[in-house]
C-alpha cells in the first residue's frame, strides 16, 4: 500500500465502482455510489499520508486490530489527527463527511469539542484530554474487488465500517459518547451533543399508560454503563422491555423516530439500508426497555433490541449528566454477516474449478 501513489488508488477506485454498476439494480447502484465514494475518500486520505504514516494508518482487513475497539482514552493503533499534514487532516475529515451525514458528521465533531470542555473542567485529568487525538485506520485496500474497511475512534467516538464486495456496507458498531452531556458554563455552554437520544426516549416513555411503563421498566437503577460494549457484544441475546407492536400508534412512531436517530447519523444510502432491513425483519418485533427512574436528572438507562439492532443508551455518571450509547447490528457487527457470504462464496468457487 505505501508504494502506491495518488493517481493508482483513485483510478483503481473509479475503475472497479464502473464495473459494479454495470446491470445492477437501481437499490445496488445507490449503495454502490455509498462505496464508491467511501472508497475514493479512504484512497485519498491514504495518497494524502507520507510513507511512514501509511505503516502506522493502514492495517491488513484480516487483522485482529479491526475489531479492537473502545470509547475510552487510552494508547491505539492509527494515525491521530495530531500527527497528519493539514493536508491529510483534510482528507480524513473528508472521509468522515463521505461516510456519515451531515448531522452524524456534526455530532462526531460536537463529540470531539467536549475534549476541550473537559480540558477546562478537570483540574488533574484535563491534561489528558486532546481533541485532536483521535485515530483514522483504514484494513486493506480502499477498492471494489475486495474487504476493506476503517475506523475513526478516540475518546467517547468509535466507528467503524465494513464494505465487502456486492453487500450492504456494515455501518456498526457505532459508538457516540457525550461528557458533559449538557455543558452548564462556559463558551460551549448549551451544548448538548446527544440531546435527541434522550429527549425521545424520555417522551416516548411518559406518553405510555401506566400498565405499559410497568412492564418496560426492567430495573429501579440504572445499569450504570452499556453492557454490550467492547468484547461483549453478544452479552445481550433476548429482548427485554415490551415489544413496539403492543404501542400506540403515537408511541410506535416515537420509537422509530428514535430509532432513526442512531440509522441516520449514517450516510442517507446506508441509513436507508438499515431501516429497509427493520422493515423487513418486522418493527414491532423491536423492544423498549428501560431502567431507572423516570427522570433525565437522574441516573437512567435505555435499550431498543430486535433482530436486527440493539441500541442501548445510559447516562449515570457525573450525576447523570455523562451519555454513552452504541448501535450495534447483532449478526453483522464489523460485517461478520457478508463476511461470512463472501468466503463461503470464493470457497465453493474454488472448490468448483478444481
Amino acid at each position: 500500500m505505501a508504494s502506491l501513489g495518488r493517481r493508482q488508488l483513485l483510478h483503481g477506485v473509479a475503475a472497479t465502482a464502473a464495473l459494479l454498476a454495470v446491470g445492477r439494480p437501481v437499490q445496488a447502484q445507490v449503495q454502490d455510489a455509498a462505496r464508491a465514494g467511501m472508497a475514493r475518500a479512504a484512497a485519498a486520505f491514504i495518497a494524502a499520508l507520507e510513507p511512514r504514516q501509511r505503516q502506522t494508518a493502514v492495517f491488513p482487513f484480516g487483522q485482529d486490530e479491526r475489531m479492537n475497539w473502545h470509547y475510552v482514552p487510552r494508547a491505539r493503533a492509527g494515525l491521530p489527527f495530531k500527527d497528519m499534514s493539514p493536508a491529510a487532516r483534510t482528507a480524513g475529515h473528508e472521509l468522515m463527511k463521505a461516510s456519515l451525514s451531515g448531522v452524524g458528521y456534526a455530532k462526531a465533531a460536537n463529540v470531539v469539542k467536549l475534549e476541550e470542555v473537559l480540558r477546562q473542567l478537570e483540574t488533574f485529568g484535563g491534561l489528558l484530554r486532546d481533541p485532536d487525538k483521535y485515530y483514522v485506520t483504514v484494513f486493506g485496500a480502499p477498492e471494489a474487488a475486495a474487504p476493506w474497511a476503517w475506523r475513526v475512534e478516540g475518546h467517547h467516538l468509535s466507528l467503524n465500517f465494513t464494505l465487502v464486495p456486492g453487500r450492504p456496507v456494515a455501518v456498526t458498531p457505532a459508538f457516540f459518547g457525550a461528557n458533559p452531556a449538557e455543558v452548564r458554563s462556559g463558551a460551549h455552554r448549551g451544548l448538548r451533543a446527544l440531546a435527541d437520544e434522550q429527549d425521545l426516549a424520555v417522551a416516548l416513555l411518559r406518553g405510555l399508560d401506566a400498565s405499559l411503563r410497568g412492564r418496560l421498566v426492567i430495573a429501579a437503577e440504572s445499569l450504570g454503563d452499556i453492557v454490550s460494549g467492547p468484547g461483549r457484544g453478544e452479552s445481550l441475546k433476548t429482548p427485554a422491555g415490551v415489544a413496539l407492536g403492543e404501542l400506540g400508534g403515537e408511541q410506535r412512531a416515537l420509537a422509530i423516530r428514535l430509532i432513526e436517530v442512531y440509522a441516520r447519523n449514517m450516510r442517507s444510502e446506508l441509513a436507508e439500508e438499515e431501516l429497509r432491513r427493520l422493515r423487513e425483519t418486522g418493527v414491532d418485533r423491536v423492544h423498549f426497555a428501560w431502567a431507572g427512574p423516570i427522570d433525565p436528572r437522574q441516573p437512567h438507562y435505555y435499550r431498543l433490541h430486535g433482530p436486527t439492532l440493539l441500541i442501548e443508551y445510559d447516562n449515570s455518571q457525573n450525576q447523570a449528566n455523562h451519555v454513552h450509547s452504541v448501535w450495534h447490528d447483532p449478526r453483522n457487527d464489523f460485517g461478520a454477516d457478508p463476511l461470512r457470504a463472501h468466503y463461503e462464496r470464493r470457497h465453493h468457487r474454488g472448490a468448483v474449478g478444481s
